[in-house]
């Protein structure tokens, strides 16, 4: 029997992808973690302040109620589509005890597969193609991805020092107003790591409901603030649950980022229809993980106090370090981030291609989050002090702020 070559299909057949494929963003930082990659092939010690992934393990009795759930056979067959009741419940516990909002477990909480699922997703159920939608400047790259998908369009936000990194509403004119239906916001910021007062929440309620837009506040950070002073939830604000919807991840709470367990909360016509969408691509996250989640989120609550002490005093270590080399900034609020001016002479990409080369320290350049982000650097506080005060003097071995 003759053999077909499958050589002559190759040049013949041809896969196109759809249009929205090729109107994706390009992803940045994929870019920065190949450079930094090169560096380590070649044998040098980098000291990676570059990305956002959490540098320590998950609680062990968080790990212990995974280990035990996942012996139970209960959770060996398909969870409810959207997800066991206690865990909906824990969380709604946990957002009253945190910051005294009050959910409806059943209708004002979506469980979502990360955080960034529910990011993503929600311009595809809230825009239509040619729709606006109001992104912070700089800001988290996958709020671009999210409205790209849905063929939206969007209108940047900046966000400048001297409004202390918060969008000012007032310089949005009327043209962009009428158009924008949904809006992202994200404090504690990643990248510039400021945080928002119940002030300012209080006047995008009253913006939004004005404007007939929905607000996504993107609350990732929300458990890690610094200086005593706990990141207020846009939840907190009278009227939040009439115009938005607030997401929550474990991963930086918990250090459970691998887990990928998130939630979305507020507006119960928004989280009905997230539900809705998700009801045709997931059958809910594995019965174990979200046992784990929930005792995550209702046990003693001392390993995440104890993981922002950490974080706080690696911030204080760095700016030590920073203060000695003469790199004038100001320490971050909020986060596990630090959002630092470059020297003058130098674009964002520029320094920090410099910083890997020279001193073998990688941060994040500015630009990659937005133009606003031009001028910047952002720097995780995601080592050891010891670490982050090498990464210092490294830097200052350059001799760029003498």
């Amino acid at each position: 029997m003759k053999s077909t070559d499958p050589a002559q299909y190759r040049s013949a057949f041809h896969i196109q992808p759809a249009d929205v494929m090729t109107q994706l963003p390009t992803q940045f930082f994929a870019t920065l973690v190949q450079k930094v990659n090169r560096e380590i092939s070649a044998g040098h010690d980098v000291i990676n302040l570059g990305q956002g992934n959490p540098d320590t393990p998950t609680p062990p009795h968080v790990v212990q109620a995974l280990q035990e759930a996942a012996a139970n056979p209960v959770y060996h067959k398909y969870s409810p589509f959207t997800g066991y009741g206690f865990l909906k419940e824990a969380i709604a516990r946990r957002y009253f005890e945190d910051y005294g909002v009050s959910l409806d477990p059943e209708t004002e909480v979506a469980i979502l597969f990360g955080g960034k699922t529910g990011l993503v997703q929600l311009p595809q159920i809230l825009l239509n193609p040619g729709d606006l939608c109001l992104v912070p400047d700089p800001g988290y790259p996958d709020y671009w991805s999210g409205v790209a998908l849905a063929k939206a369009e969007m209108s940047f936000m900046p966000l400048r020092k001297d409004h202390a990194f918060l969008p000012d509403y007032a310089g949005i004119t009327e043209s962009v107003r009428r158009r924008a239906k949904l809006m992202f916001l994200n404090y504690p910021n990643n990248p510039t790591s400021a945080t928002a007062p119940l002030s300012f929440y209080e006047d995008t309620v009253k913006f939004a409901a004005e404007n007939g837009i929905v607000v996504a506040s993107d609350f990732a950070y929300g458990a890690i603030g610094f200086d005593g002073r706990r990141p207020v939830s846009f939840l907190q604000a009278p009227g939040a649950k009439e115009v938005g919807i607030e997401f929550y991840t474990l991963s930086k709470t918990y250090n459970m980022a691998g887990w990928r367990v998130g939630f979305a909360l507020g507006n119960r016509e928004v989280v009905s229809m997230i539900n809705q969408l998700q009801d045709h691509i997931y059958v809910s996250l594995f019965g174990g993980i979200q046992a784990a989640a929930a005792e995550a989120l209702t046990a003693s609550q001392e390993c995440v106090r104890e993981l922002v002490q950490r974080y706080e005093s690696r911030r204080d270590a760095f700016f030590a370090g920073l203060a000695e080399i003469g790199w004038e900034a100001e320490k971050p609020s909020g986060s596990f981030f630090s959002w630092l001016p470059v020297p003058q002479g130098h674009t964002s990409a520029s320094f920090a291609d410099l910083l890997l080369e020279r001193a073998k320290v990688a941060v994040a350049p500015g630009i990659g989050f937005g133009g606003h982000g031009e001028g910047y650097v952002r720097v995780g506080l995601l080592t050891s002090e010891d670490r982050l005060r090498e990464a210092a003097r490294r830097i200052g071995g350059l001799g760029l702020f003498a």
